[in-house]
């Protein structure tokens, strides 16, 4: 069972403002969980089911990696064949520099890479967004507190997003590793969650 948005709008974005509402509860038991199991608990199940509450009732493929192609503005993702080997050196990359990279490091490169691999059919920039929180608060040691929290942050600031995206692509494109600049945007989102507890 599922809605189409052009079915009923209103419909729709009721169902993903729930979505997100379930999204959020899963994100809090989850990062309960890696506060206690560190970096074996961000595993690719953990993103199948931020993916699958995102996404219930408005796609039916939510949960499973995409096994079709996707085009996302002029960003054109990894081959839908590459992407289960995308998505385990996303992973291994995230658990080998877990005690390396500083909160905001590691929530930077899994806002940006999950989003460069963009390996789900539906609801890519939710489960991108609900993973950076996961992965900051949990390498921080806590869950972050704040009236409105990073992921909303982020959708309210999507020219920034949008902006340090690009640039973290463009690096990668001429052959490096920096999303520097989608770290300073992160850091200037969390100080603002945590100045307005």
């Amino acid at each position: 069972m599922f809605i189409l948005e052009q079915e009923d709008p209103q419909l729709y974005e009721r169902v993903q403002e729930s979505n997100l509402i379930r999204q959020y509860d899963l994100l809090t038991n989850c990062i309960e969980i890696g506060l206690r199991k560190g970096p074996a608990a961000f595993d690719k199940y953990f993103l199948w089911a931020l993916n699958h509450v995102a996404v219930a009732t408005i796609s039916q493929f939510g949960g499973r990696f995409r096994r079709e192609p996707i085009y996302v503005g002029d960003h054109k993702p990894p081959h839908f064949k590459d992407v289960d080997d995308w998505m385990d050196r996303f992973v291994a990359t995230v658990q080998e520099n877990w005690y390396i990279w500083t909160p905001t490091e590691l929530a930077a490169y899994g806002l940006w890479r999950l989003n460069w691999i963009h390996p789900f059919i539906e609801g890519n920039g939710r489960t991108a967004r609900a993973s950076c929180y996961y992965l900051v608060s949990v390498r921080a040691g806590a869950l972050l507190p704040g009236r409105k929290i990073l992921p909303e942050r982020i959708r309210e600031n999507r020219q920034g997003y949008e902006a340090a995206l690009m640039a973290a692509d463009r690096a990668w494109d001429e052959g490096h590793l920096d999303f520097s600049e989608m770290e300073a945007y992160l850091a200037k989102l969390l100080t603002a969650q945590l100045s307005e507890r």
